[in-house]
């Protein structure tokens, strides 16, 4: 379970979006370094909406070592040119990932959010265990922090949440539902004579297929199309898979 820390918020618009955000991926204990706003104010909680027992919850400490107490920390920055690159510890998002998973095994894991408006310090970088930051336009690199926190959240705990809706990917065409419409369809441009170049129109139409990650629904769909409406063995077949 990862822990959010936040260095001295000053927005309460900010925090409530960040308990929310908290509470969209189970997170469950928040804490903040000496807030420059009213954590429990009119704002936050509106913006907070269901997560707002994390803003009442949340444990205020006076320094970085105070809330990170025993943990393995996570820094993040908009900035990665502000860590310390002769450790080499700064990593993008997508390689936080198995680092997480390795830290998490005996310790705690803080994920270190900066100020709103000025981030992390790069002492306070170099303190921690190792920084990520999210690739994002040069230009403007810099994401608000409910936000990135949001993108980090979902990143960190999509192995995890993933599960729940692993059902998902039976509602997709198969091979064996794939191969069926090509068949129809082969038949199909088989006896159309009109269709000279039959090999292409084949190849056309399986490479449209392959691309386009049909669900079992419009496959079945496609394939009473394709037989025309008979009521042969094959549309038996197939109305009975739609059902």
């Amino acid at each position: 379970m990862i822990d959010v820390v936040l260095m001295e918020p000053k927005y309460q618009v900010n925090l409530g979006y960040i308990a929310r955000v908290m509470k969209n991926f189970g997170l469950e204990k928040l804490y903040l370094i000496n807030p420059r706003c009213n954590y429990k104010g009119k704002e936050a909680i509106k913006y907070s909406k269901h997560a707002r027992a994390l803003l009442e919850h949340a444990k205020i400490c006076k320094s970085m070592a105070e809330a990170t107490k025993g943990a393995f920390v996570l820094g993040t920055t908009g900035l990665w040119s502000k860590t310390d690159r002769s450790f080499h510890n700064a990593y993008t998002l997508q390689n936080a990932g198995r680092i997480l998973k390795n830290a998490s095994i005996n310790k705690r894991v803080v994920l270190l959010i900066g100020r709103d408006d000025t981030g992390l310090s790069k002492d306070e970088l170099r303190a921690c265990d190792a920084t990520i930051f999210i690739g994002a336009n040069r230009d403007y690199p810099v994401l608000n922090i409910s936000h990135a926190l949001a993108i980090m959240l979902y990143e960190l705990t999509r192995s995890q949440y993933g599960k729940e809706y692993g059902f998902m990917d039976s509602l997709y065409a198969d091979a064996k539902h794939q191969k069926m419409a090509l068949t129809l369809f082969g038949k199909m441009i088989k006896s159309n004579k009109s269709i000279r170049d039959k090999e292409s129109v084949a190849m056309a139409f399986k490479h449209v297929l392959s691309r386009s990650m049909p669900t079992k629904k419009e496959i079945n769909a496609i394939a009473i199309a394709l037989a025309g409406g008979r009521n042969t063995h094959q549309n038996r077949k197939i109305k009975q898979e739609k059902n």
